[in-house]
């Protein structure tokens, strides 16, 4: 494991050295290696004092290595006004390393330093790299958000320590866990709550992706999400008995607030903040599923996780590309583009009908577990998914159908149909999202 974070520490003087392709040429090199050492070694020679990984670990660095060599090749905009392009490079690099460091973390207080460590490489891609005033406002809103939420985390940790006198996260299942009360429950999940984001407390995440640039947008919707997720499976091995005692107040509150957040959807008028309030919408369905706690739920969690990274960071791409094109981000600009890049046309429907979970892709794998798995913990929230479903489908081929079909803006007089790197950024995307499903044991097998 060592190898792969001495990679990225030296790859940071190189920043001052190396071109901008060449350093996305060697990320893109590291990430290979990453998936050439395969998830089948995760046997204890994986595992060390403080870092280590398993197959739900070794998935989320691989989507982190993944999404951090796409971010590169979609922000070129910087390599070619060179807006500070060696500070853009180093704040990559340290994410990148914060969020290896998060997911190898086989100690409970070493997870919680990294999982908020993540938090400030983002805060300077929002506010360096960001496009209007407002990202101080969306980078403040970030920052307080999930720190106010964090602290009692910290706490609770402690209290772990001195229930458990250990804090390996793989030691966790072996110890007795009726000794918690609720306080500890409650303060374990609510910073993975604010980071997933629940319902509730998404407030800091469409202002946010609308806010940062393509790069900040890809690695929040791609990964950072993903961390919460990731650490309410970390944390339910041990607090088990409690989650099954209270999940229903949180599962009752994703699933409405799904439905809720769907309906905003349908209302945006800004490309990207309607994928962004989608991502909430998609969070509330993982969240839930994995609060039943059943084999499927838990299984569907994580593979919808790492289907919404891809497909949530590929939709984001396609929103950028309009947007350099035509200067804005609204619906009742970016109309009839099927007739300025109708090669492009392909890509949002291919990444939309991903977005629908429509077949092969993984969101549809993904999808059936977590419905499995709601329904067989209660037969009341078919309501709530028929509603989650169906509005799922309406806001995607809304923003499909209003984007490419329709009357062209009239001030639009010469356009570029689309680079071969933008393509490259598309396929990298897509690609991985609908063949992973050919080996999907690995998302059952973890458990």
């Amino acid at each position: 494991m060592l190898k792969f974070l001495f990679y990225i520490i030296f790859m940071i003087p190189m920043c001052f050295v190396l071109n901008y392709w060449m350093f996305t040429v060697m990320l893109f090199f590291v990430s290979f290696m990453f998936l050439i050492e395969g998830y089948m070694v995760f046997s204890f020679c994986n595992f060390g004092y403080y870092f280590g990984y398993d197959v739900l670990s070794y998935g989320l660095i691989f989507l982190s290595f993944w999404i951090c060599c796409l971010m590169m090749l979609s922000s070129s905009n910087i390599y070619f006004n060179n807006n500070f392009v060696i500070f853009f490079m180093l704040s990559i690099l340290f994410l990148l390393l914060f969020l290896l460091f998060t997911f190898m973390s086989v100690n409970l207080f070493m997870f919680y330093l990294f999982f908020e460590s993540s938090l400030i490489p983002t805060f300077f891609l929002i506010l360096g790299w960001g496009y209007q005033p407002e990202r101080l406002q969306a980078g403040i809103y970030l920052l307080f958000y999930t720190l106010f939420a964090s602290l009692p985390l910290l706490v609770s940790i402690f209290n772990v320590y001195s229930v458990f006198e250990t804090l390996n996260i793989y030691l966790f299942s072996f110890c007795e866990n009726n000794s918690f009360g609720i306080f500890t429950y409650i303060s374990l999940l609510l910073a993975f709550l604010v980071k997933m984001p629940m319902f509730i407390f998404h407030l800091w995440l469409p202002k946010a992706h609308v806010e940062a640039p393509i790069s900040g947008s890809m690695i929040l919707a791609g990964v950072l999400l993903k961390l919460g997720g990731y650490g309410l499976l970390r944390v339910f091995s041990f607090i088990t008995l409690l989650g099954v005692k209270f999940n229903y107040v949180w599962i009752g509150i994703c699933l409405v607030g799904g439905v809720i957040v769907s309906l905003i959807c349908l209302c945006q008028v800004d490309l990207k903040s309607l994928i962004a309030y989608s991502s909430v919408a998609h969070m509330g369905i993982v969240l839930s599923g994995l609060m039943t706690l059943t084999y499927w739920g838990l299984s569907g969690s994580y593979m919808l996780m790492l289907a919404h990274g891809l497909c949530s960071s590929g939709l984001f791409c396609l929103a950028n590309m309009t947007y350099e094109r035509l200067g804005s981000r609204s619906f009742f600009v970016n109309k009839g583009l099927i007739n300025l890049m109708p090669s492009l046309c392909l890509w949002w429907f291919l990444l939309s009908s991903c977005n629908m979970a429509a077949p092969p892709s993984m969101n549809l794998l993904g999808e059936i577990s977590l419905l499995n798995s709601i329904l067989s913990w209660s037969s009341i929230t078919m309501i709530s998914i028929i509603f989650l479903s169906f509005f799922s489908a309406a806001y995607t081929l809304y923003m499909y159908s209003y984007t490419q079909h329709g009357k062209m803006f009239s001030s639009l007089y010469s356009c570029n149909s689309g680079y071969f790197r933008e393509y490259l950024v598309l396929m990298l995307h897509w690609l991985p999202l609908n063949y992973i499903i050919l080996k999907s044991d690995l998302f059952f097998n973890w458990l």
